[in-house]
């Protein structure tokens, strides 16, 4: 299985979400079969059913964040870096706009675009890893190409 790259931040998350489906949500799903199960024909019991098929749900999570953390390489983000790298911040400007955007370079388990979470292994991820601040980077993307200047990393 291949390293998965997290942040300190990430991994600790990651962490807590598998030892709270082991615990808590383990023993939820154990009462809610166990109720379910009590005194009806579990042939046709259809929350019996829906808590069965939650509880493969939470198992299968369960195994992937194990994976996951087994394999979790931490990512070092203290240091003062002159390129684009895991774990830096990096600010960009799109050619021909005039806002400056701010991503923050993670691995694709921890990636959420939403929060400016992007994964290395992206279109724009990718295209920025090893650039220098004042470097124009082509990104090629789904949609066609386009450049970016970079004009903060950190």
């Amino acid at each position: 299985m291949p390293n998965t790259f997290l942040t300190k931040e990430g991994y600790d998350k990651l962490q807590e979400e598998l030892d709270y489906l082991r615990g808590t949500r383990r023993v939820e799903i154990a009462e809610r079969l166990r109720e379910a199960a009590f005194g009806e024909d579990l042939v046709e019991n259809a929350e019996y059913e829906a808590a069965k098929n939650e509880q493969a749900f939470i198992e299968g999570r369960i195994k992937d964040l194990e994976g996951l953390l087994a394999t979790a390489r931490i990512i070092d983000s203290t240091g003062k870096v002159g390129s684009v790298q895991l774990g830096t911040r990096v600010v960009i400007q799109e050619s021909g706009s005039k806002d400056n955007e701010e991503y923050f370079i993670v691995g694709a388990a921890e990636a959420m675009p939403a929060e400016g979470k992007i994964s290395n292994e992206s279109p724009l991820g990718k295209a920025l890893l090893n650039h220098k601040v004042g470097e124009q980077v082509e990104v090629q993307a789904p949609d066609g190409s386009f450049k970016v200047k970079i004009i903060e990393i950190a």
